[in-house]
């Protein structure tokens, strides 16, 4: 190859950059930051869920208010068709948080990294607000599994509902002891939902703060 018909001072500006490349090195904010919003895009599938979910949620619902209206034994066979119908959405339901479940669990891996990198932290107030914004992460994370524990019981017990509402000399009260464990677990979910949504907006404002004082200038979805 031949490389006479190059210029020297292109030959040589090409190795100045090479050179200069090998020195340009991300500040440990930016590392943060860049882990940080990798983690977002990560849990995009979580929230992808969401909304599936809610409308799953009003048609079982609807399907359970139609089958408490009916006669046991003069309807038999509708209220086995809506129960059927509810048991096939319960298992949507539960396709949808295993997905959200899964997509949080990936975030807590990908996330775990930044704890070495905030060790590289030099500014004392970066790293205080880094320390609180992992330890706010990981309550998050926390929160999540209490949620999810919570909401698969309820999954649990709306399935063994649906099955005692198929058998004809069902005692109302067994069927009321059941809707008690039901609403039992869904009052945990909403509470546990409560405090991850509490803890997502606390650790996106936080984040926000990081970046401001790191002097990043860059803009936060705070949802």
């Amino acid at each position: 190859m031949k490389f006479r018909n190059i210029p020297l001072f292109f030959m040589w500006l090409c190795g100045i950059l090479l050179i200069t490349g090998c020195f340009i090195r991300q500040t440990p904010a930016e590392e943060m930051y860049n882990k940080l919003e990798e983690v977002v895009q990560i849990e995009k599938a979580f929230e992808e869920q969401q909304e599936p979910i809610v409308l799953l949620e009003r048609e079982e619902k609807d399907l359970y208010e139609q089958m408490i209206k009916m006669n046991n034994e003069e309807n038999y066979d509708e209220i086995v068709e809506l129960v059927n119908s509810a048991l096939k959405i319960a298992e949507k339901r539960k396709e949808h948080i295993d997905i959200e479940r899964k997509s949080i669990e990936e975030s807590k891996a990908a996330f775990s990294s930044v704890q070495e990198m905030m060790e590289k932290l030099d500014d004392a107030e970066l790293k205080t607000k880094a320390a609180k914004l992992y330890e706010l992460m990981q309550e998050r994370y926390d929160v999540h599994g209490n949620l999810y524990k919570s909401y698969e019981d309820g999954l649990t017990y709306d399935t063994e509902l649906y099955h005692l509402l198929k058998e004809k000399n069902i005692e109302m009260k067994q069927l009321e002891m059941q809707v008690t464990k039901v609403n039992g677990a869904y009052e945990e979910v909403l509470k546990y939902n409560e405090i991850f949504n509490e803890k997502t907006k606390e650790y996106n404002e936080i984040k926000l703060d990081f970046y401001q004082t790191a002097g990043l200038n860059v803009q936060v979805n705070m949802d």
